[in-house]
């Protein structure tokens, strides 16, 4: 009786093996497809991605490492992506989020509220979402603008600001119009910025900018090109120059409220330099001036090393004593 039921059962046995094995080969292949998307994207080992949600739409994240919390905030034409080469060392002993800008890289492009003020306000209603009432932030260019007011009006949240290569709208920004036509250009009424600028033209556009760089080659060029082969980027970028103005009052209008925390400027060796901390000088009662060298516009791909030794002096993390170019990184 044993020797007929298992002849009875053994082709759909048989057959419950095949459907077995094509059922586990579709998910490895599922799994490794995902798993090959997801490299793709260029997170760093140990790095996830996420969006959260903020009034105006969602903020798209790359999250990792453990403790306090560093914000890094990106500029012009660039997305989180800038912060690559750095997020891993920072993140040994610090939980790091970079966000991509509202409009720019894969966060919701807004109706409005491209205001640094505004901006800044759903930057800090994303890290509370994500469970951070207080961080440290650096920022690059735009993402200087958007850090300012974020530690001006909630400064029992932000405990240090670290600020690379941008003076601040009202103190300063607006006289680096002589230096480069794109301030003007960006914030120009619309639809002139986006009927100049075609999609063909995004690589010799963005490729002039780039060219602020001192080290060229470290730039990802392709990686931001493709970022705003998007017209609806393209303009969400011109927005955040057209609210400069806006910017440049209640910049202003707030001096007073001058920032208490530690305020780490740096600029560029062939850019910025002292220019930096110059401008928050007029703003904040403790500013280290640092020159990043053999860097111009873009020091965290440009002197990835010297941005992450500077970083962690400053940030607080024990390590040898720092040399003469670190020394105003010190805390």
């Amino acid at each position: 009786m044993q020797q007929v039921e298992r002849s009875a059962w053994s082709p759909k046995l048989r057959r419950g093996r095949v459907v077995v094995t094509v059922l586990a080969a579709f998910v490895l292949a599922m799994l490794t497809t995902t798993a090959s998307a997801s490299s793709t994207t260029g997170v760093p080992s140990g790095f996830t991605e996420g969006n959260v949600a903020v009034a105006g739409g969602k903020i798209h994240y790359v999250r990792g490492g453990s403790g306090p919390a560093i914000v890094l905030l990106h500029g012009w034409p660039q997305t989180w992506k800038i912060w690559r080469s750095v997020m891993p060392a920072l993140a040994a002993e610090h939980t790091v989020i970079a966000m991509d800008l509202p409009g720019l890289g894969t966060s919701t492009i807004p109706t409005g509220g491209y205001d640094k003020v505004t901006t800044a306000h759903r930057i800090r209603e994303a890290v509370n979402k994500l469970g951070f009432t207080q961080v440290e932030i650096i920022g690059h260019d735009l993402g200087v603008l958007v850090a300012y007011p974020y530690a001006r009006d909630f400064p029992n949240e932000v405990t240090r600001l670290a600020v690379i290569e941008s003076p601040l709208p009202g103190f300063g920004l607006e006289d680096l119009s002589r230096l480069s036509w794109h301030l003007r250009f960006n914030a120009s009424p619309a639809p002139i910025p986006e009927t100049i600028m075609d999609d063909g033209d995004v690589s010799t556009y963005l490729g002039m900018i780039f060219d602020f760089s001192f080290n060229k080659p470290s730039i990802d060029r392709a990686t931001f090109y493709q970022a705003y082969a998007s017209p609806a980027r393209r303009t969400a970028g011109y927005e955040y120059y057209r609210a400069f103005v806006a910017d440049a009052a209640n910049n202003q209008a707030n001096a007073g409220n001058r920032l208490a925390m530690p305020v780490l400027a740096i600029g560029g060796q062939y850019s910025f330099g002292t220019g930096v901390a110059a401008s928050f000088e007029q703003v904040a009662d403790d500013v280290r001036t640092v020159v990043a060298p053999n860097a111009g516009h873009f020091v965290p791909e440009e002197n990835s090393p010297f941005t992450i030794a500077c970083a962690n002096l400053f940030f607080g993390v024990q390590g040898p004593a720092p040399g003469p170019e670190l020394a105003g990184c010190a805390p």
